[in-house]
């Protein structure tokens, strides 16, 4: 097809593994932050520990996952249309039920302390919250507009691209929202140690790690010559696709 022919490329798998390497540093190091800095997890038999799993899941779900799900059409680019789009909606699943666990930690954390903490009045939570509601609300209609099958062709060409738009600005979303709960835990828990701590030198070095992944998958996915054209046994592949 004359589409396929323009793919190049080239410096394509460097940066995709290297945006992989950087994820996977991200999820150890906010594995070891939540373990040997902050005393590990439990549910809500100790609500102070059970937030932990709130950073740990979240970064997970939306930072993660969340740029390899929108990356998936064009680093699996050979396998066939429908089990890219059965893997893209099987995936933003396990990321939907990562997130809800991490919110349930995060409003547990605060009701159930003694004496309970306020909710929802902070940047981040304001900013995570909102993230949430996108990522859920982007879920529902994606998996009904792409996967119903009752659906007209030309009203999901008409929708695809917005569908794409939302997916990154989620994805940039959720990585602000990691940022600003770093900082804001890093004020709360270390208040004058920040500036001498070595944990307070791992959160920030964790924030480092979340821009430069950030970045790196945004690069993979705004790049032309990346785009996943479509292959003969796709049949019709709606144009400017999740790809």
């Amino acid at each position: 097809m004359a589409g396929h022919q323009v793919e190049d490329l080239r410096g394509f798998n460097p940066i995709f593994y290297f945006s992989q390497a950087v994820g996977a540093a991200i999820v150890v190091l906010v594995s070891i932050w939540t373990i040997h800095h902050r005393g590990g997890f439990t549910w809500r038999s100790n609500p102070g520990l059970e937030f932990n799993w709130h950073p740990l899941l979240m970064t997970i779900g939306l930072v993660y996952l969340g740029g390899n799900v929108n990356l998936i059409y064009r680093s699996l680019r050979n396998y066939g249309k429908k089990g890219l789009k059965l893997s893209h909606a099987c995936l933003h699943g396990v990321i939907l039920i990562l997130v809800l666990f991490g919110l349930v930690a995060a409003f547990d954390s605060h009701n159930f302390a003694v004496p309970p903490k306020p909710n929802l009045y902070t940047l981040h939570s304001w900013i995570g919250l909102l993230t949430v509601i996108l990522y859920c609300s982007q879920y529902v209609v994606g998996f009904i507009s792409f996967m119903y099958p009752g659906i007209a062709d030309a009203l999901r060409g008409v929708l695809m691209p917005y569908h794409v738009f939302c997916g990154v600005s989620i994805f940039i979303m959720s990585s602000c929202a990691v940022l600003t709960g770093l900082l804001e835990k890093a004020i709360f828990t270390l208040s004058k140690d920040y500036a001498s701590s070595g944990e307070g030198f791992l959160m920030n070095f964790i924030g480092l790690l979340v821009i430069l992944y950030t970045i790196l998958i945004g690069y993979l996915l705004h790049k032309p010559s990346y785009k996943r054209y479509p292959r003969p046994e796709d049949g019709v592949l709606l144009a400017g696709g999740l790809d």
